[in-house]
């Protein structure tokens, strides 16, 4: 996400895949502009966070940010940013609502954050509001429509030749990990494009932008499109209750509430044994109470109520990644 916070300054938000593309031509490309980077504490533990960022969200979260707000009307609309001030702190605002109903996003400087933390924690005592963190999320996500780590196509090709090399060895580019049943020799078969991802309904040609040329041949498709699918419970139960078999290899585990165990998780779809597309982020859904995938599909099969089969598992074993233990595939039907 891009925050506009000034005429002249702007906040990037997500995974490192775009501030770092957005830093590469900062660099160099001639440009005056600086650049300041918040890393999360994990990738730099040395250096301290500059902001603080907490969501409220779920049925309740309107009624405990009207009471602990003690600046005017908040902004609700979905999407569009506001400010708030909660406990003598002013703070940023966007109208998320990744729950499902509305809610907030809320930032600004880190000194303020465990003044904002405990006001809100005091005021949503008495709505049963809980804390909760990224497992949470991840559930979220899924049910949104949201894939939120595609592989950036970055890594074939003279003309990126230089972005990698800007990015080095320790990047999150360099570091990510593929994962799943879905296994190719060429990289280029996990990029995936805006139709993919359905976001081809917002690409315009009415102006200049990198890759346009790329897109604009891309257009007329045919396109995958992206599906939710529903994995089939018994299966499911078939996978956990062979995580106890004492004979032979048990399936992949199955991590709740989402079963990821690579940066990028790719999964074969098929039917009838022929693949039509890939499964990129299984979770667990409460509110559906079933087990659920976003997936990238060819359109033939990509009407709801069609049956496909997801491979649960990676071949010949499992990877040699550390998150993989030995483990045998699994069909499942979706």
């Amino acid at each position: 996400i891009v925050f506009g916070l000034e005429d002249d300054a702007v906040n990037i938000v997500g995974r490192p895949v775009l501030p770092n593309w957005v830093q590469f031509f900062a660099e160099t490309g001639g440009y005056d502009v600086e650049v300041i980077r918040d890393q999360r504490s994990l990738d730099d533990p040395d250096k301290p966070r500059l902001t603080y960022r907490y969501e409220v969200q779920g049925p309740r979260a309107l009624d405990i940010l009207n009471a602990v707000n003690e600046g005017g009307p908040l902004t609700t609309k979905f999407f569009n940013m506001g400010e708030i001030t909660i406990a003598g702190c002013t703070a940023r605002t966007l109208s998320h609502g990744m729950g499902g109903q509305q809610g907030l996003e809320i930032w600004g400087p880190v000194e303020d954050g465990p003044k904002v933390k405990a006001a809100l924690i005091e005021a949503g005592a008495a709505h049963g509001m809980r804390l909760v963190g990224a497992r949470a999320y991840a559930a979220a996500a899924a049910e949104s429509g949201w894939v939120p780590s595609p592989l950036p196509a970055i890594y074939t090709g003279d003309q990126m030749k230089p972005y990698r090399e800007w990015l080095g060895a320790n990047s999150f580019e360099a570091l990510s990990s593929l994962g799943g049943s879905y296994v190719s020799d060429n990289v280029e078969d996990y990029y995936l494009t805006p139709w993919d991802l359905d976001y081809g309904r917002v690409v315009k040609f009415d102006h200049d932008f990198i890759g346009r040329d790329a897109l604009e041949a891309m257009a007329p498709g045919p396109h995958r499109r992206k599906m939710t699918l529903v994995w089939n419970p018994d299966d499911v139960a078939a996978i956990f209750r062979g995580l106890c078999d004492t004979d032979g290899l048990a399936p992949k585990h199955m991590e709740m509430p989402a079963a990821h165990y690579a940066a990028h998780p790719y999964d074969r779809v098929s039917v009838d044994g022929a693949m039509v597309g890939l499964s990129i982020t299984p979770a667990y859904s409460p509110g559906e109470r079933a087990w659920i995938s976003l997936a990238v599909l060819e359109p033939e099969v990509a009407e709801p109520g069609t049956e496909v089969t997801v491979t649960w598992g990676e071949p010949d074993g499992g990877s040699s990644k550390p998150t993989v233990e030995r483990h045998r595939q699994v069909e499942v039907r979706a």
